[in-house]
């Protein structure tokens, strides 16, 4: 689903979105049930009140009897007594109700997003995914819960009230009826008004809320570069922007209701001023009056209600309009209808036939180019070459992050593009550089790996990855919470249980996103040793930002363009290979500071012996 702009999204033009509320209310039918009936009573209790009192005035008090008006104080009581307790139990019931079904809507959304490919996220904020599933969730809970209770009671007090009033006064009950439309077309005019509103405002808060996780997310980078003010000001405009939006629907609100008030009691006192002088020529009781005049109060204030929960409506309406476009949006990435099935057990062998791809987000360039490349199974295979190389892009769509435009992928024969996109992913280890840890414990970081390990399994690939040691220094261990990001570690600790991770997983097809860059020397070592180890007869693809991690590939692929320039050794490729001799120039003269001299072996420092470490085998 690609994100419009704020000011491009549609708009409904009525409240068909809250017909999606269906389905999610469908299973608690009996708690609607129950509700009903609760209000239902609590409306009939309501209802019987006003004849209580035309009883209690023309019967009562005419007959001067304290019994008789004891009597009547009771049935009003009575009256008083059911509505009150049924009255709390519809609002318990129906707010349980909303609440459950808000619960439902937001699980149900989060489902979905999570299982977006990565192209939705080129086009959609978090920050914006975020607000839909919190404020605006919030809105619809709105009408789901005590906005469904209190409209309901308000139309059945309505319906119930104006039928009760033709049966006390035909001639008044007409007047009533003549004056509505007056009262409530300009009511739908604002309401509309209001909803375009409320719309733009949730809209603005999402905007507010992803500049907000934007910034949060990377707090050290704007403080490391004292942007601190710059990001403050960006928000404080943001913020007032929404403010503003939020100012114009509120005065649009107020208009709305001070005008719903205005002319709904003005019609009513209008009545009540007719009413008052058919007293007076004998055509009514005073009782009948006194019941009139109760009537014609819960008309009013279910009308006024109505009206106040018809702008909750139109912005619950647009809220649940921006859940469903969520809710109904489809990855691009799905299972064939007949998929077909990777063998067991995964040899590991890997095959691009001839694969072109673009980024959605970038159309006009090709990150792969007519690429083709067969890795045996238990083949170690690096991709070195210049940013943009399309190194990365190779892992997208083994991973089957995107399909390509042209050409297959296929691991172990199969087009992965016929496979379910979860079995696929399940052969694969992934330690990327960037490495992501979640807001929990290291053991459950690690076990993300592969759920359901036993606790026992978890430590014993800490172990192999050289993160035992630091993780048991913990202050609880491996239940120690990380924080959020694992900001409680550092780099080199975050890389190593990302590897743990890995390890744990035991995937037939390695990929590693030059997984030691963040190590210091000593841990290098260690974790290097472990990763030699893990890549052991299983097929390994290592992106090498350094070129000493790949002298122990079988074969070092030249990328440049999202094309393979070449193929070969680390020797073969210095030997043939512009493009290579000129990368290991520059990785070697970083690490020597400065140049290789005309003949020195790449690796070897001048005045020093070869380092072993990084020569090629052919060389040792």
């Amino acid at each position: 689903m690609a994100e419009a702009a704020p000011t491009d999204r549609p708009r409904a033009r009525s409240l068909r979105p809250l017909r999606a509320l269906l389905p999610h209310l469908r299973p608690y039918r009996g708690v609607i049930a129950a509700a009903m009936g609760a209000l239902l009573v609590a409306a009939a209790a309501m209802l019987a009140l006003p004849l209580a009192l035309k009883d209690l005035i023309d019967r009562g008090m005419t007959a001067g009897s304290a019994a008789t008006i004891n009597r009547y104080f009771l049935v009003f009581l009575a009256a008083a007594f059911v509505f009150g307790i049924f009255a709390a139990l519809r609002f318990y019931i129906v707010t349980w109700l909303g609440e459950r079904v808000v619960a439902d809507i937001r699980e149900a959304v989060y489902r979905r997003v999570i299982r977006m490919d990565p192209a939705f996220f080129e086009v959609t904020r978090t920050g914006e995914v975020l607000s839909r599933l919190t404020a605006d969730t919030t809105l619809v809970q709105s009408i789901a819960g005590v906005g469904l209770s209190i409209t309901l009671r308000s139309a059945i007090s309505l319906v119930g009230s104006l039928v009760m009033l033709a049966v006390t006064s035909v001639k008044l009950t007409a007047i009533i009826l003549v004056a509505m439309p007056v009262v409530i077309v300009p009511l739908i005019v604002l309401g509309r008004k209001l909803r375009r509103l409320s719309r733009a405002s949730q809209d603005r808060v999402a905007d507010t809320s992803g500049l907000a996780g934007e910034t949060l997310n990377a707090i050290q980078t704007v403080q490391a570069f004292t942007l601190e003010a710059l990001h403050s000001q960006r928000f404080t405009d943001a913020v007032e922007v929404s403010f503003r939006v939020a100012v114009r629907r509120t005065l649009v609100r107020a208009v709305l209701t001070a005008l719903a008030t205005m002319l709904v009691f003005g019609a009513i006192t209008l009545v009540l001023w007719i009413g008052a002088h058919a007293v007076l020529a004998g055509e009514m009781t005073a009782g009948q009056l006194g019941q009139f005049l109760l009537y014609a109060v819960y008309v009013g204030t279910a009308a006024a209600s109505l009206s106040e929960m018809w702008s909750e409506v139109q912005r619950a309406a647009g809220a649940m309009e921006r859940l469903v476009e969520l809710e109904h949006s489809e990855p691009a990435i799905v299972a064939p209808p007949e998929p077909l099935a990777l063998p067991s057990p995964g040899r590991g062998r890997i095959r691009f036939e001839r694969v072109s791809f673009r980024y959605p987000s970038r159309p006009d360039s090709l990150a792969l180019d007519d690429f083709t490349l067969e890795i045996r199974p238990g083949e170690t295979i690096a991709f070195v070459g210049p940013s943009g190389a399309g190194k990365s892009t190779t892992f997208q769509l083994l991973l089957r992050f995107y399909d390509p435009q042209s050409g297959r992928v296929l691991i172990d024969d199969v087009d992965i593009a016929r496979a379910r996109p979860d079995e696929v992913r399940s052969r694969i280890g992934l330690v990327p550089q960037d490495t992501v840890l979640f807001g929990t414990t290291a053991r459950e970081n690690i076990g993300y790996g592969r759920v359901g390990a036993s606790d026992a399994e978890i430590e014993a690939a800490a172990r192999t990855a050289a993160a035992d040691e630091f993780i048991r220094a913990l202050p609880e261990g491996y239940d120690t919470f990380l924080g959020e990001r694992g900001t409680r570690l550092s780099g080199g600790q975050r890389q190593r249980i990302a590897i743990a991770r890995a390890i744990l997983k035991d995937p037939p097809i390695l990929l590693l996103d030059e997984a030691t860059s963040s190590l210091d020397a000593g841990s290098e070592r260690l974790v290097q040793l472990a990763l030699e180890r893990l890549m052991e007869h299983r097929t390994t693809i290592i992106i090498a930002h350094r070129l000493a991690t790949v002298l122990k590939a079988d074969r070092i692929v030249v990328m440049d363009g999202g094309r393979i320039e070449a193929i070969g050794t680390h020797a073969e490729l210095l030997a043939r290979d512009p493009l290579y001799a000129r990368l290991a120039a520059l990785q070697f003269s970083d690490a020597a500071g400065a140049p290789p001299a005309a003949g020195q072996a790449a690796g070897e420092a001048p005045g020093h012996p070869p380092d072993l470490m990084l020569q090629p085998a052919a060389m040792r």
